[in-house]
């Protein structure tokens, strides 16, 4: 094992560091500011920065500076080494040993009839993620199935996401807002795909899915929060709606079945990183 690898998984027995450390993986390959960092693990910013500073001296993270701001990012090929050490020093190399039997059996192409099941995940489950359950099950309904829900849903569905869904012709009157619990059940869907769609939804530690899905965070502004006039507010969930029809038309043109796991990871990452912009 590598010098550096006891210091680095040292720093990550500390849990908060470890909690960080998590949350930029989930946000990966997002840069996320300091201060948000520390909002969501609810510690001070004098402490979050000594966390921080951990972390980096040890490679598992990076910082870039942006205006007077620091924004922090997970190093992958720090993690991949880090991992590629203990399953080489610790499990000698075994597969047998160190997978567990859903990454043994992971293969997007073993059943090519199936329908892949999708879940979008957001906070208030009354906006970005209706939208993308709506966009996914309206644009290719015969390869998918489509799923949204919220860490902390709203009682009801936000007036103007309905307004503009119903500009494009969906059905609005299955929707509702949907608590992540009601997936998480023994007799719940399996998910091949979990797609975050708002950074607080991401930045949240929620327990893995079980059947080990294909994530990744696509963040989008919040169309809810923006103030102004009706048409103002009107605009901005159009334009979050295009967005996500952006990315999930580029989603649903994946040839899935072609992909191994490795290629369809950094294909969602990427589509995650498209501009917002219409």
């Amino acid at each position: 094992m590598e010098i550096e690898s006891p210091a680095r998984l040292a720093t990550l027995g500390h849990p908060q560091r470890l909690a960080i450390y998590g949350l930029l993986m989930r946000r990966y390959p997002d840069r996320v500011p300091a201060q948000e960092i520390a909002q969501a693990i609810d510690a001070k910013p004098s402490t979050t920065s000594a966390y921080l500073a951990a972390l980096s001296r040890t490679g598992l993270i990076s910082q870039q500076r942006d205006g007077t701001s620091l924004r922090y990012t997970v190093e992958m090929d720090v993690a991949q080494t880090l991992f590629d050490d203990l399953f080489l020093d610790c499990c000698r190399g075994r597969v047998d040993l160190c997978l567990t039997n859903t990454q043994r059996s992971f293969d997007m192409s073993q059943d090519t009839d199936r329908k892949y099941r999708v879940l979008f995940l957001c906070t208030g489950n009354s906006a970005r993620s209706i939208f993308a359950e709506s966009i996914l099950r309206h644009m290719a309904k015969d390869r998918f199935e489509a799923y949204s829900a919220g860490t902390t849903p709203k009682s009801e569905l936000n007036p103007f996401a309905v307004e503009v869904l119903e500009q494009k012709g969906h059905d609005t009157g299955m929707l509702r807002a949907k608590h992540m619990s009601e997936f998480q059940a023994e007799d719940a869907p399996r998910f091949d795909f979990v797609f975050t769609v708002c950074n607080q939804a991401a930045n949240e530690d929620c327990p893995a899915w079980g059947g080990q899905p294909v994530s990744a965070h696509w963040g989008l502004l919040d169309p809810v929060k923006v103030e102004g006039t009706d048409a103002q507010k009107s605009l901005a969930f159009q334009n979050t709606y295009g967005a996500l029809y952006r990315r999930i038309a580029a989603f649903t043109a994946l040839p899935l079945d072609e992909l191994d796991r490795m290629s369809l990871q950094q294909a969602v990452d990427e589509i995650g990183q498209t501009k917002d912009d219409a």
